[in-house]
């Protein structure tokens, strides 16, 4: 069945999440955020949730979206894929707090690949009602038509400075551990059996079980964090990234970066066999 154009606009399911001790620890030990802010429960201040635990709390609202379109086949749905993250911080998540997460798909259009998608994703603390992070989620449905026309209601800001990276940026080198996704997977609590079964991988044409697309994004992310930010989560105000291309465990991924500005770093992550992971990612930071 083809994708509905008249879903755009549907509200999404609400899911609440009581943020607790042992999730934001698990998340961070599942990206290797080893500093005391992030993993360290007894420190003076408390621990505070590293930013791209976000997409925890989102998981449950994307997949209710594939409910939500009575007409599309089960196969049909599990053809999205994840093509781009863009989250905003309004304020850091700490341990203790409930937080609710809602969701609305905004816009549809055709994409030479088959259907792309855009959710608004909201997350706020259930008790006072105050933003935590608003996110952009970006999906393209394989292989599947759209029944009517392009359709829009929102998009995500603007790319705050579109300048390419230079060629003589910083770089990091990443190993991905063969286990990698299945480590995620758990701490994230985010599971797709193409990310850790191979069976299931293969016959859905990979070549292999995949990294999740916001596993690199979060790697990605607290490079920026230590190089550009102290490791110091607040400054982190939004990160975005396209996901270009597939992470195989056992390969090392490469984080180049560089400054672009009024607070902005550019940064690009690419694989050992030649693919680019990540194309045309930002990070806004704040100064203190």
């Amino acid at each position: 069945m083809p994708f509905p154009a008249t879903a755009v606009g549907v509200e999404l399911e609400t899911f609440e999440r009581d943020l607790d001790v042992r999730s934001v620890l698990a998340y961070a030990a599942g990206v290797g955020a080893s500093e005391p802010a992030f993993l360290d429960d007894a420190r003076a201040g408390g621990l505070v949730a590293l930013p791209f635990l976000c997409v925890s709390l989102e998981w449950p609202v994307v997949l209710s979206l594939r409910r939500a379109l009575a007409g599309l086949t089960p196969e049909e749905g599990r053809q999205g894929v994840h093509a781009a993250q863009d989250s905003i911080f309004h304020r850091p998540m700490r341990p203790g707090e409930t937080l609710a997460t809602r969701g609305k798909l905004v816009a549809v259009r055709r994409a030479r690949a088959g259907v792309l998608t855009v959710m608004r994703l909201d997350t706020i603390c259930r008790r006072t009602g105050e933003p935590v992070v608003t996110s952009w989620s970006t999906s393209i449905y394989r292989d599947v038509s759209l029944d009517g026309e392009d359709k829009s209601l929102a998009e995500p800001p603007a790319d705050p400075v579109a300048a390419a990276l230079p060629p003589d940026a910083e770089a990091c080198a990443i190993p991905i551990p063969r286990e990698a996704p299945h480590v995620y997977s758990e701490c994230a609590a985010i599971w797709n059996p193409i990310h850790t079964e191979r069976a299931v991988a293969l016959a859905a044409g990979l070549p292999d079980i995949i990294l999740h697309g916001t596993a690199t994004w979060a790697l990605a992310g607290l490079e920026v964090l230590r190089r550009y930010a102290g490791s110091h989560p607040a400054r982190l105000k939004r990160i975005s990234g396209r996901f270009t291309g597939m992470v195989i465990p056992g390969e090392t991924i490469t984080v180049r970066h560089a400054p672009a500005g009024e607070g902005v770093v550019r940064f690009e992550v690419v694989t050992s066999s030649g693919a680019t992971a990540i194309r045309e990612g930002f990070a806004f930071l704040a100064s203190q």
